[in-house]
């Protein structure tokens, strides 16, 4: 599929001395993931084992909205309108439609049985969004800064994060399962799969090493951070478990926000909105609105009960069913609004670029969690 031309910087205009970015280069390093390797490097590295800065309660509502915020803001793109919705049927009405009779039958039966099972779900569709949202950052902010990774290092740096996506799912079964027979070989499990993140490590390196020498410059920082962000996150779970976990959701959150609000800042030039700061002002009020509208509804604190899966008080089912639901939604959401194959997608989120080349042929169909910018391959037309 050919690229759609971005639109043209106006006649006279000088040209910017600012690289491409989403928002700005500052704005986008900070939201991509420099924000929280600032935070929890320092964290990490002081040894701390809790994380005294914040009480759990606190992070819990703070990361609930902004979470919420960003769930509100993938919805405001696939819900906007009748053709959206009918053209992306299964993610916007079909999944929907299984959850919530799952968790109807879930509330009838009252089987803790079936809550843990949607718990596992979310928390394997979770490894798969986190891990894929990096690799779409990383590509995104190369592209945007001329760097397009070859077979060989998308192959190195996405192995990396498959095991870093392992690793999460270990993680997972080794916090959550309670019977000791079976958590004696998931512990041995968990405790292998930790060992394989140092070779991660050195794989995606090494496949960032591979992209510096063919090019002969160090890949862009906005596509660096991503990558090592990843890392600092898992290492903050291993560290502080369900309240690490917290903040990395919150971190996840941050990194995917700048995204949507580019595509409504782009759609509403393009419509030739009288105000633009006051059109954004009222979609992050509208947003945030909402995001506090579910908290309360669906209160925060109702999450600490994944920490004791097996152990489900009564009545608070159906609070962390809802929480369940709209995480695995968003992964399904984002499945379709993201693919920089379709051209109003490259439309909406590039239109301020003044050049941008996107993927051809059928690059673009595997839609990866989160902005999901494909690299092309070595050659102009290269296909998937």
């Amino acid at each position: 599929m050919a690229a759609t031309a971005a639109p043209q910087a106006k006649a006279g205009a000088p040209p910017s001395v600012l690289p491409p970015s989403i928002l700005s280069p500052v704005v986008d390093f900070l939201c991509v993931g420099g924000l929280s390797l600032i935070v929890l490097v320092p964290l990490l590295v002081s040894g701390k084992a809790e994380l005294g800065f914040v009480t759990i309660a606190a992070l819990v509502w703070i990361q609930t909205l902004i979470n919420t915020a960003h769930f509100m803001a993938s919805y405001r793109i696939v819900y906007r309108d009748r053709a959206m919705i009918m053209k992306h049927k299964w993610a916007a009405l079909g999944v929907p439609a299984i959850m919530l009779a799952f968790i109807a039958l879930a509330l009838a039966t009252e089987s803790t049985v079936l809550v843990v099972l949607f718990f596992a779900v979310s928390s394997g569709y979770h490894a798969w969004h986190y891990t894929g949202q990096a690799w779409g950052m990383m590509a995104s902010y190369g592209r945007l800064g001329g760097l397009s990774f070859d077979k060989s290092e998308r192959l190195l740096i996405r192995s990396s994060l498959r095991v870093m996506l392992a690793w999460h799912v270990t993680w997972f079964l080794h916090y959550a399962i309670k019977n000791p027979a079976v958590l004696e070989p998931v512990d041995s499990l968990y405790t292998i799969v930790s060992g394989a993140t140092i070779i991660a490590f050195v794989l995606g390196l090494v496949g960032l090493a591979k992209a510096w020498r063919r090019t002969g410059k160090l890949p862009p920082v906005r596509a660096l951070v991503p990558w090592f962000a990843i890392f600092a996150w898992y290492a903050a779970v291993a560290r502080w478990g369900i309240a690490g976990l917290f903040l990395v959701q919150l971190a996840h959150a941050i990194q995917y926000l700048e995204f949507p609000a580019r595509v409504e800042l782009n759609r509403a030039s393009a419509n030739k909105a009288a105000r633009l700061g006051t059109h954004m002002l009222l979609y992050a009020a509208a947003l945030l609105a909402l995001a506090f509208a579910v908290t309360v509804v669906v209160p925060g604190p109702a999450m600490s009960v994944v920490t004791d899966a097996l152990g489900i008080a009564q009545g608070s089912a159906a609070p962390v069913l809802i929480l369940y639901f709209i995480n695995i939604h968003h992964y399904f959401t984002d499945g379709v609004i993201w693919k920089i194959s379709n051209p109003e997608v490259r439309r909406d989120l590039f239109a301020h670029v003044m050049s941008i080349q996107a993927p051809s042929g059928a690059q673009g169909k595997q839609a990866l969690s989160a902005p999901k910018t494909k690299p092309p391959k070595s050659r102009p037309s290269a296909k998937r």
